[in-house]
């Protein structure tokens, strides 16, 4: 009822911001998406070996995903990957996140051999524990619901620089731009597959970080956003309007 009633209202706003092009399809708008904290989320600020030892991961190569484990967003996909890979160093690490239902208690059961669970930390101890990845993965699937979100974990691993592993749903290609590994939703195999490319060559991963993070600043920056937002707020109070 309440996204009903909010819904209602939307034709009485001034100006419309929206953070996804499918919300801008359907409310019209001005695009304006997420952005990150580019000197909070410094990758020059943390030694990764330290961050995953501090953490508890320094036996493995670490897969993370930061966030609430839903079923859009396409964990099972990875485990799957991880199952037909059958690398006993290689974990799924998923950090905070709420547990609304035992979504994730069953993926633990299932796969608990390949999964590892951290407890939700500030945001402020946030940049230092995606520091200790070695890959950030975003498999969302090809759901409505994933379509609506500007997934904030890509700009948190974008800022810092971690090699990307994404689907091509909604917005992801637009806002990675060639800075990732993409794979269709819901495609363990290829999973496996652009698991298999990042850690063979872990320096044309690293390429990728790096050019995931000067995109981030350019565009999904406090700067970038507080220009655009400078721009829409501009137009919207000329005495003309």
């Amino acid at each position: 009822l309440y996204l009903e009633w909010m819904e209602n209202l939307v034709s009485q706003a001034d100006a419309i911001t929206v953070s996804t092009r499918f919300l801008q399809q359907r409310f019209g708008g001005h695009y304006l998406p997420n952005s990150k904290d580019t000197q909070v989320f410094d990758p020059q600020q943390f030694d990764p070996a330290l961050s995953r030892q501090k953490y508890g991961l320094a036996d493995y190569r670490v897969l993370m995903f930061p966030g609430t484990a839903r079923p859009h967003k396409g964990l099972e996909d990875v485990l799957i990957a991880l199952e037909e890979l059958d690398w006993p160093d290689l974990r799924l690490v998923i950090v905070g996140g709420r547990k609304p239902d035992d979504y994730e208690d069953n993926l633990l059961k299932r796969w608990g051999r390949w999964l590892i669970k951290l407890p939700r930390f500030p945001m402020n101890d946030m940049a230092e524990v995606v520091s200790a990845a070695h890959v950030v993965v975003v498999p969302q699937r090809d759901y409505a619901t994933a379509k609506a979100q500007f997934p904030l974990k890509l700009t948190d691993a974008m800022a810092m620089a971690k090699p990307i592993l994404s689907t091509t749903v909604g917005d992801i290609p637009e806002i990675l731009d060639g800075c990732a590994y993409l794979v269709e939703p819901e495609s363990p195999q290829q999973i496996a597959e652009q698991l298999l490319l990042i850690f063979k060559d872990l320096e044309l991963a690293h390429q990728k970080g790096l050019k995931a993070r000067e995109r981030c600043v350019k565009n999904y920056s406090l700067a970038a956003m507080s220009r655009q937002l400078q721009t829409l707020l501009s137009d919207h109070m000329r005495p003309d309007r």
